[in-house]
């Protein structure tokens, strides 16, 4: 049974990151990177429909040891995929990952101060777990069973499992949702299909930005390339702070100016109100992001349309709504959302006891009370995911320095629910049916402190990078001896000390 000092669940945007950072902030540990699928990139390799693409800027996506270089500010999948696979080469991370291993079970000793983990194809121990598998289930999306589906002549095809050879040239298509899928998806079916209609139950908020950023074109043009990604990245992020914190101050003079924009942009044919005008507040739910306006030039051509209505039942040519219209289709997309997952499925037990996620609270967005040695990645709702997922491999790395440098082997949040008069909330505390439908498995987050996640980046730079390890929650305990002794000797062994 193979021993390491970290495992890294997932080989995706948070895994390669994590890696680079264990590597470099905490070298002396031995790693390795499990990977349930047969290649890296996570979500980027995982969706493959038309038209993926990234809702966040790359200066921010992208990571912040490894800029950005390529022309466009919003880029596709396969772009991304290709600076994954450059980023992971370039710093050897990709001969770390292990391939075909989706970790089932992680099993912790207090006693041996390690977790035991099973996967598809080996067993491994370790002396901390980093689970960067994100929060969605790549095993199958969110699937409505609507009325008269066995009825309808055409294909019906959710987002997640696009087909290979769906040739839809020609074709009437539905496209059913209003989130960032279906807005991604009907601009980018509305050049080759015969028409594309967007059906909303309801609407999402939707905002336009230029692909192209044409301040940081310039400032990459004159100033040396890891400065310009410094400067671009710090504005992008004290944009979107600001903006995000206006919005939420503000939530009615932001959802006139969403709105206004919107209707400034569509033909008379397609009114604002009911189309692009959501029941919610704005960031109630995740913004839906079109770079160079793509779905509103879409709409005013002529190639794709809106309709605001809900299914009453899918017919053998396509669906007829609760108002009475139906609509011809050949092809349904149904992008009706994602399922969220915890911990990418595994089944936690510490000391034989199992663990039951919701049944937690999350210490600094990372870390579950009562469970040793495991954190969390997950990233922003608000931002770029890798902003907050950075923070947090940089925190992780300050942790395991610090068990090093005490001679401890365990380390713990606890919580004591008595400190907390304010009803719990999920971590991810957004209104979307996604994270709705999962609130009942979601680990939980208090009112305040160390509890409570926050959509805030300089406020997390500040906890995750600079506050001391040690303040008074995080419990600290065992000393090196045993398996853990061993496998220091090991890492001393290899260094040559």
């Amino acid at each position: 049974m193979e021993h390491l000092d970290v495992l890294i669940v997932g080989a995706g945007l948070s895994g390669i990151g994590a890696a680079y950072r264990l590597q470099t902030q905490s070298p002396n540990r031995s790693y390795a990177v499990l990977e349930a699928r047969d290649s890296m990139g996570g979500t980027w390799d995982l969706f493959r429909y038309p038209g993926i693409r990234s809702d966040s800027d790359m200066f921010t996506l992208g990571f912040p040891f490894h800029p950005w270089k390529a022309a466009k500010a919003i880029a596709d999948g396969p772009a991304i995929m290709e600076y994954l696979r450059e980023t992971a080469s370039t710093y050897g991370i990709d001969r770390r990952i292990r391939y075909g291993q989706r970790v089932l079970k992680a099993s912790w000793s207090s006693e041996d101060a390690q977790w035991t983990v099973e996967t598809t194809k080996a067993t491994y121990t370790c002396s901390f777990l980093y689970v960067c598998s994100g929060y969605y289930d790549y095993d199958s999306g969110y699937v409505v069973d609507f009325p008269g589906q066995s009825e309808f002549q055409g294909r019906i095809v959710h987002p997640q499992q696009w087909p290979d050879d769906l040739d839809y040239s020609g074709q009437r298509v539905v496209v059913i949702g209003s989130g960032a899928t279906a807005v991604t998806l009907v601009p980018a079916m509305a050049g080759t299909a015969e028409h594309v209609t967007m059906l909303q139950r309801s609407p999402s908020y939707v905002a336009s930005r230029p692909a192209h950023d044409a301040f940081s074109d310039r400032l990459r043009a004159v100033l040396p390339e890891k400065l310009a990604h410094r400067l671009i990245r710090g504005k992008n992020v004290a944009l979107s702070t600001a903006l995000y914190s206006a919005f939420r101050k503000w939530p009615a003079h932001a959802a006139w100016l969403l709105n206004s924009a919107a209707a400034k942009q569509l033909p008379e044919s397609i009114p604002a109100d009911p189309h692009f005008t959501p029941r919610y507040k704005p960031w109630d739910q995740r913004l839906c992001l079109v770079p160079d306006a793509d779905l509103f030039e879409a709409l005013r051509n002529g190639s794709a349309s809106v309709v605001t209505d809900e299914i009453e039942t899918f017919t053998p040519t396509g669906l007829r709504l609760q108002s009475g219209r139906e609509l011809q289709a050949d092809l349904v997309i149904a992008a009706t959302g994602l399922r969220m997952v915890v911990l990418g499925k595994i089944q936690l037990t510490v000391d034989g006891q199992s663990v039951a996620p919701h049944d937690t609270f999350v210490y600094k967005g990372m870390m579950l009370s009562g469970v040793p040695n495991l954190a969390w990645c997950i990233g922003y709702t608000n931002n770029s995911w890798t902003l907050r997922s950075d923070l947090t491999s940089q925190y992780v790395c300050r942790l395991l320095n610090h068990l090093t440098e005490t001679g401890t082997s365990i380390c713990v949040p606890e919580i004591d629910p008595a400190e907390y008069d304010a009803p719990p909330r999920p971590v991810v505390d957004l209104s979307s049916g996604y994270i709705r439908r999962a609130a009942a498995i979601l680990p939980r987050q208090g009112s305040n402190g160390p509890w409570r996640l926050r959509q805030n980046y300089p406020r997390d730079l500040l906890s995750l990078r600079f506050k001391p390890v040690d303040d008074g929650t995080m419990q600290f305990s065992g000393r090196a001896t045993g398996s853990v002794r061993a496998a220091e000797d090991r890492r001393t062994s290899r260094s040559g000390g």
